[in-house]
């Protein structure tokens, strides 16, 4: 009798610790010159669940952080998320230049291209639930499959971690 209880518990948790997914494709970090401190990493992010992306670390970076880029008047102007980004369950939230994006700041080196970093991504559920998705994201100077001009440029020259 005791064992069946403890299958019983054990498949319910295991439920529980599987329930909340959280699918990462077509992750990219963009490549850096010489000097240059903060590049950004783009991708998309699918919680079946609903989650919120709720933190994000770099070896490679001193200062990582989720960003989002948005018009102000005539202005763009950027910001660091707070309190995490909202993941809807099911539907696919794009980090992307110009856009929501995850900010490398205080690189230790340049990222070179066609070499790949480690990004570790943290998500809450709602019952608060932290989870970590450890990502090899390859570095690029664009998208996989993107046209130079489909890319806007992204001019963190002034942003200070």
């Amino acid at each position: 009798m005791k064992l069946k209880t403890l299958a019983t518990i054990l498949a319910l948790s295991s439920g529980a610790l599987f329930a909340q997914t959280v699918d990462v494709q077509g992750a990219w970090a963009r490549a850096t010159v010489p000097g240059q401190k903060a590049t950004g990493a783009f991708m998309k992010i699918t919680a079946k669940d609903g989650a919120k992306l709720v933190a994000v670390s770099s070896p490679v970076a001193g200062v990582s952080e989720v960003h989002e880029m948005k018009m102000d008047g005539d202005v763009m102007k950027m910001r660091a998320v707070s309190g995490g980004l909202d993941l809807p369950a099911g539907k696919a939230i794009e980090l992307k230049p110009g856009g929501y994006h995850v900010m490398l700041m205080d690189l230790k080196a340049p990222l070179q291209k066609d070499t790949s970093i480690a990004v570790t991504l943290v998500f809450k559920d709602a019952k608060g639930v932290e989870t970590k998705t450890e990502l090899s994201v390859p570095v690029a100077m664009a998208a996989p499959g993107a046209k130079a001009a489909d890319m806007p440029a992204m001019d963190h020259s002034k942003h200070k971690p």
